[in-house]
């Protein structure tokens, strides 16, 4: 009998099981090939559906296609009502995970059948918080008829289309692929949470090949091979260096910055040609590295015949604008693709049908592109490069393969959260030594990550820039005063001091670390406005205001301080400005934080080295409560202890606070404050249980498991795989989005409070995207007793009332870190 894998929408051809199997497997050794885990993954792909090849998901499969075609829903059966991916499973745990079997092929077929019976959700635990094992139940303990029943006749027609002995023999190069693996493990002395990423990689290639297989034989698509980027990635490196010979004719390029510039990019080029490794790219801020990394990764992906390049940025707005700067130079749109929550499709669909239709296939490629991440050039986020390794569902993981044999550019990479860095340089050394990928840290500010509990596996002579300090003080362009008393400045204080430093500069940026310490400065300078103390523009920037707010603020800021333009500008911003925003000013005070923030509050000042040395002030703001912001006042204390050091010995360091030495010194200091946060700890788990430890020895639930079992389970891992994912959320956000009325924001949530047509729904969201703040629960709960959230679509979505929404501030309520 031939069983049914699919039925196609359009003319119900069948495709079996038979041929869905073995396509998927050819798929999954394809992906599995690029880390030496061809028969691995193959294994997975070859049984994923094996509970396909049984008369009750026949039945199930008629049944769904006859209800569709009579349109009875009553008639339908219940979307997942046969179990069809246990069985696969079960074949392979029952078959190999056998008594007097070596370690090797109990974890080889642990590995394979958890990706079978999870390719529907997300991988299970193979022993969980109730000290019980979710992976034996299912490939074992389970005996319900029905499921035996079904197991037996899918095993059993499996083996009408292949022996048993290709069956063995196949799995035995598995686990000769699994042997070598942990060779390696131990090799380079990581933890086990390697196999945890080398389950998920595993994984990751039986979804995206499942998916695949499925989505081409209902579109009648055949296989591609991998495409191959080595022309475009030749075609991208020339553009560049036609680039690159623009600048040095440039009216500026004899500036002493700018000749720093390029002798930085071409040591990048120059260390392009050594080995995939883990390297740190530490130019100074404002150094140009968005081209310098760009000319490595482009040169190296060359040199080492990598597939992509994928930049890793901390906020989405350093994506467009880093996206855009490099879309204007190699000008193809189409082989760049950025993977964030702001993208939206600028255009309306067209009115005539066949542009409509060509529309809607661009859209579809689209969020294809999204979920499989096969363009040579990927923008992203540190959120969705955590995400891919450690949240739940399948949709993230699919990708994770993709994420070897490339190129992966960390940009600003000290924003990792604190909490996820043990998890971060988890999936880093999983990428170069098992991924065969190179992995660039950018930063002026590097973060030390070699030197924590779990480290990073650094490789040797690893900085690409040489000789630093020395670079560091030809990059010189300003110098930092400390004004920091023990008491703090409060408003008025800071406003005397911002206008007195106004008196011999045109532009001043005040950073401070609350909304509302920043507003409570605006309203006083704003006051010595009226009163004529003040005579410059003064400029509001903060996170209350949503997308489109913060844009329209900055591009009239940026234009404003265009030298021809002599306006006098001062600019009080929370630290969205420190990052990502091209912006120079002429002095910048910063309220005292940690030093890395610090740094890139000074990258705003002189950037392009307009004059030879500027200000920088660090001064401590009384108006600012740090209670809810754990990091931040930690980071504060930290700089003061680098502060108070350097005041014992003026030599220490270099002399200088933001030396390589001194970043060192302050992310020792910072780090041991945070050794056991590193970790991800789970609050809801009991508060000291942490994520890396669920997945890599779990020590805890495994002890209890066997405590609890009669038997003597031979189980190998102990990986609580599924709670981890459950748990994982890379920024923690006990807010809601909530939509403004800013700008078109305004029609947009009238249209969406209107009769929608069909269809609409999805654009008119997207549109709606930089028209969101995000609102912690106790203002939200505060707004909505004074009346000013609307719910929509039955409460699905909040909107907030005009009146609770400034044109300054934003979000209209009074109150710390509001």
């Amino acid at each position: 009998m031939e069983y049914i894998a699919h039925i196609r929408k359009k003319d119900e051809k069948i495709q079996t099981v038979k041929v869905h199997l073995e396509e998927v497997k050819d798929g999954c050794e394809q992906l599995g090939e690029k880390i030496g885990v061809r028969h691995l993954a193959g294994l997975a792909g070859w049984l994923h559906d094996l509970g396909k090849n049984t008369t009750l998901f026949m039945e199930y499969i008629q049944r769904a296609v006859a209800a569709q075609k009579t349109g009875d829903a009553s008639q339908r059966p219940r979307k997942g009502s046969v179990d069809h991916s246990t069985a696969g499973g079960r074949l392979v745990y029952r078959r190999y995970h056998r008594k007097g079997a070596k370690d090797a092929e109990k974890m080889a077929a642990e590995w394979i059948a958890n990706c079978i019976i999870s390719h529907h959700q997300g991988l299970r635990d193979f022993i969980d918080s109730n000290k019980t094992s979710p992976f034996l139940k299912r490939v074992d303990e389970n005996k319900e008829e029905v499921i035996e029943r079904g197991y037996e006749q899918a095993k059993s027609t499996f083996f009408m289309w292949h022996s048993e002995k290709e069956l063995d023999a196949y799995f035995a190069k598995a686990v000769e692929e699994l042997e070598w693996l942990v060779a390696i493990i131990v090799k380079n002395e990581l933890s086990m949470i390697t196999c945890s990423l080398l389950i998920k990689y595993l994984f990751s290639c039986l979804i995206d090949a499942d998916r695949t297989n499925s989505r081409q034989f209902e579109e009648e698509e055949e296989a591609k091979p991998t495409e191959n980027f080595h022309s475009f990635f030749n075609r991208s490196y020339n553009a560049l260096m036609r680039k690159f010979g623009e600048l040095e004719q440039s009216k500026d390029a004899a500036k002493p910055i700018n000749r720093l510039r390029r002798e930085m990019s071409l040591q990048c080029d120059e260390f392009a040609i050594r080995p995939s490794g883990i390297y740190t790219l530490s130019i100074p801020t404002g150094g140009g590295k968005t081209l310098a990394s760009l000319r490595y990764a482009l040169k190296h992906a060359l040199e080492r015949d990598k597939q992509r390049i994928i930049y890793i940025v901390p906020y989405t707005t350093i994506i467009e604008q880093n996206a855009q700067e490099i879309r204007d130079i190699l000008n193809e749109n189409d082989m760049i693709l950025e993977h964030h929550s702001n993208v939206i499709e600028e255009e309306d669909a067209p009115e005539n049908v066949a542009d409509a239709e060509a529309y809607d296939l661009h859209k579809k490629k689209i969020r294809l592109a999204k979920d499989t991440w096969d363009r040579p050039i990927i923008f992203t986020t540190m959120v969705q490069f955590l995400n891919t390794f450690y949240a739940k569902g399948t949709r993230n993981v699919r990708r994770l393969h993709q994420l070897s044999n490339a190129v992966i550019i960390f940009d600003e990479v000290q924003s990792v959260p604190v909490k996820c860095i043990s998890l971060f340089n988890a999936a880093l050394n999983f990428l170069h030594i098992f991924g065969r990928s190179s992995l660039l840290l950018c930063t002026a500010t590097q973060p030390s990550l070699e030197k924590v509990k779990h480290r990073l596996h650094l490789s040797n002579e690893n900085e690409i820039i040489s000789n630093l300090d020395k670079v560091g003080k030809y990059f010189k362009r300003l110098e930092i005063k400390d004004r920091i008393t023990s008491a703090g400045w409060k408003a008025k204080e800071l406003a005397d001091f911002v206008l007195d430093r106004m008196d011999k500069v045109d532009n001043i940026l005040v950073i401070m670390n609350t909304k509302s310490a920043v507003r409570k400065l605006y309203k006083e300078l704003k006051g010595r406005q009226k009163s004529s103390e003040c005579d410059a523009k003064i400029f509001h920037l903060s996170t209350n205001m949503c997308a489109a707010h913060r844009k329209e603020v900055l591009d009239n800021l940026i234009e404003d301080l265009k030298p021809e333009r002599k306006e006098r500008v001062i600019c009080i911003s929370t630290q969205l400005i420190e990052a990502g925003v091209n912006i120079s000013f002429q002095c910048v005070v910063r309220s005292l934080a940690g030093l890395d923030s610090i740094a890139q509050a000074a990258g705003r000042c002189n950037r392009h080295g307009e004059v030879a040395i500027r200000q920088v002030y660090i001064i401590k703001s009384a108006d600012e409560s740090l209670k809810k912001l754990k990091e931040i006042g930690i980071g504060a204390k930290q700089t003061q202890r680098v502060l108070d050091d350097m005041k014992e010995d003026p030599k220490l360091y270099g002399g200088e606070l933001l030396s390589k030495a001194a970043m060192q010194a302050y992310f020792k200091y910072y780090y041991a404050h945070f050794e056991e946060d590193m970790n991800y700890r789970i609050e809801k788990l009991g508060g000291n249980k942490q994520m890396f430890d669920l997945l890599d020895s779990n020590l805890e639930y495994a002890e209890g498991y066997f405590d609890k079992s009669d038997e003597i389970s031979e189980l190998i891992n102990y990986a609580a795989l599924g709670t981890a994912e459950q748990h994982f959320e890379a920024i923690s956000n006990s807010g809601r989005a909530v939509l403004v009325p800013y700008g078109e924001g305004k029609k947009l949530i009238k249209d969406l409070n209107g009769d929608l047509q069909a269809g609409k729904l999805g654009d008119l969201l997207r549109k709606l995207q930089p028209y969101v703040v995000n609102i912690q629960m106790e203002v939200l709960e505060t707004l909505d007793k004074q009346g000013d959230i609307s719910p929509l679509l039955n409460g699905e979505i909040l909107a907030l009332t005009e009146r609770a929404y400034s044109k300054i501030f934003g979000v209209e309520l009074d109150g710390e870190n509001v």
